[in-house]
């Protein structure tokens, strides 16, 4: 069972518990914007989703693979990061991340996102890892930059999400980059 620490956090295997928790933080229309699931999102889904998740092995070609991100103190589960490598290429990998909306703005997400970064540049010692956000997301680019991403593209009206056109930024990081960023 792949478990990362953080001081204040640890990003887990989902488990049978979080669904309720996981239901709420997906079924609040803010948080939901600017991901692939509509909300409301109910507790039959979480509940499918965990057990997809508890099949799941991290770091498989072509697979995304979600943590849950648990905060310490008081202990419970704030958000979740994504990564999947690609299938293309097994030396770069894409991530992502949703956080409930009461936990945003406190430097959890940056905290996960790092740790997140710190196993994918370390012990899988990929080369690169990219993500992609809606250039309304203003938090999430601005979180994507503090980590030490680059911005290296702006998609205008590239992607039919949620009944309109949405531009998309897309943002990369090298391991030595990486290496770099944290001396």
């Amino acid at each position: 069972m792949l478990t990362l620490e953080t001081p204040r956090l640890i990003l887990r295997p989902f488990q049978d518990a979080d669904v309720e928790t996981f239901a709420a933080y997906r079924s609040d229309p803010e948080v939901a914007r600017y991901q692939s699931w509509e909300s409301p999102f109910t507790l039959q889904q979480a509940a499918a989703f965990i057990d997809e998740m508890k099949h799941a092995q991290p770091g498989t070609i072509g697979a995304w693979y979600q943590f849950a991100v648990e905060r310490k103190q008081p202990a419970g589960i704030i958000g979740d990061c994504v990564f999947h490598i690609l299938r293309n290429d097994a030396h770069q990998a894409e991530i992502g991340f949703s956080f409930a909306r009461q936990y945003q703005g406190q430097g959890y997400a940056t905290e996960a996102v790092t740790r997140l970064l710190d196993y994918l540049f370390g012990e899988l010692a990929l080369h690169r890892v990219t993500a992609i956000c809606g250039a309304e997301n203003i938090a999430s680019a601005k979180l994507l930059e503090r980590v030490g991403m680059r911005r290296e593209g702006h998609f205008v009206e590239n992607i039919f999400f949620k009944g309109a056109w949405g531009s998309e930024y897309s943002y990369a990081i090298l391991q030595r980059e990486w290496e770099t960023h944290q001396s």
